[in-house]
């Protein structure tokens, strides 16, 4: 009982979550709010009553505040605005994440490697690569992934369904998104440019990845080994090599491979499918990188250029091996005696010291070669 000897607040709640008098309807265009009064709103703090409704489509909150957020997705409001570059949004929220493409500032940071993120939710997802969570199941087979977009890109696999197909070449994809970036390679649009050189991209991810040639910043790391990363994809691809993962299958047979461009080129002996061709030499190969490569032998193009002196090659993997004679870095470490080496071959050579193994039988009776460069060239000289 209150001093006044009224009725207990309690039946006053009861009244305003039966009463639809107490409640509001607010219309995108007019703003109109029949009925309601300051009371029955600060209720609805504590009863968890949704009391406010979009005319609209029927969205209803519990705060004003809410609601108002709501209606700019109909009435197209966007009231933040970005002093810098003119971008504009309907949320404050965004406007803050946006500032951070600006700024450069990164206040989300991983404890376990050291990645830090302009977005809360790039660093969710990110501490999946530690956790190796995969929440999105495929309720068709035992397929998981960590992200929804590649579970939805994996369930067209099953039900065939690619709604949207560019016009120029038939080339279908299940997100929209997906056929916005293919439709780049026919107008050649780049809209992503660097501030700092000339290169532009016609995808995000690729000026990302360029701009860590500026910076040197490697912000994906193993927590095995300590292997270092520019780009999410290739510390993905690296923790394979521990986790023995094989993700990749073949449906003809068993193989099984950890990168699909593997898959790709085991394929082909099945098929004997070889579709691409270079028109100067009659080249054939089965991967269209291959070719690529391939046409470079002809035109003599190294684009992949080397930012601390003149060297240039014809492919990346030339170009990352050139890198390490400037930087020392050594990123395949032993884990037996900690020998270092700047090529996985070199690894993989090194621990035969470890193994013992010997793989390289040579025709004459009782001897065997660990291969060296030493070796090799007499192994070469031998068995001409």
């Amino acid at each position: 009982m209150d001093k006044t000897g009224d009725k207990p607040l309690e039946s006053e709640e009861s009244s305003f979550r039966t009463t639809p008098e107490s409640c509001f309807t607010v219309n995108s265009h007019t703003g109109e709010k029949p009925g309601g009064n300051a009371s029955s709103q600060h209720l609805a703090n504590h009863t968890g009553e949704k009391c406010y409704m979009c005319g609209e489509c029927g969205y209803r909150a519990a705060k004003k505040s809410h609601l108002s957020q709501h209606l700019r997705a109909h009435t197209g409001e966007k009231p933040y605005k970005c002093g810098e570059c003119g971008y504009r949004t309907a949320q404050k929220s965004d406007l803050s994440r946006h500032m951070r493409t600006h700024t450069g500032e990164k206040p989300y940071m991983c404890e376990e490697c050291g990645y830090r993120t302009a977005q809360k939710s790039t660093l969710f997802l990110h501490m999946r690569t530690h956790t190796r969570e995969k929440p999105y199941k495929c309720d068709q087979c035992d397929y998981s992934a960590a992200q929804k977009f590649a579970l939805n890109q994996h369930l067209a696999k099953h039900t065939g369904d690619l709604p949207y197909m560019c016009g120029e070449c038939g080339y279908r994809t299940t997100q929209k998104s997906d056929l916005s970036k293919h439709m780049r390679t026919h107008t050649g649009e780049k809209p992503y440019k660097c501030d700092q050189c000339d290169y532009s991209a016609a995808q995000k991810p690729h000026l990302v990845y360029h701009l860590t040639k500026h910076t040197g910043e490697k912000p994906y790391m193993c927590g095995e080994c300590g292997y270092r990363a520019a780009k999410k994809s290739l510390l993905s691809r690296h923790m394979r090599t521990h986790t023995g993962e094989k993700p990749y299958k073949c449906d003809q047979c068993d193989y099984s491979a950890a990168l699909k461009s593997t898959l790709d080129i085991h394929l082909s002996k099945h098929t004997g499918e070889k579709p691409y061709m270079c028109e100067e030499c009659g080249y054939r190969t089965a991967v269209r990188s291959n070719l690529s490569q391939h046409m470079r032998t002809h035109t003599g193009e190294k684009p992949y250029k080397c930012d601390r002196c003149d060297y240039s090659a014809a492919r990346k993997f030339d170009l990352d091996k050139h890198l390490l004679k400037h930087t020392g870095e050594k990123p395949y470490m032993c884990g037996e005696c900690g020998y270092r080496a700047t090529q996985k071959s070199h690894l993989s050579r090194h621990m035969r010291t470890h193994t013992g193994e010997k793989p390289y039988k040579c025709d004459h009776p009782k001897v065997s070669l660990i291969p060296t460069y030493e070796n090799s060239y007499k192994r070469k000289t031998l068995h001409v």
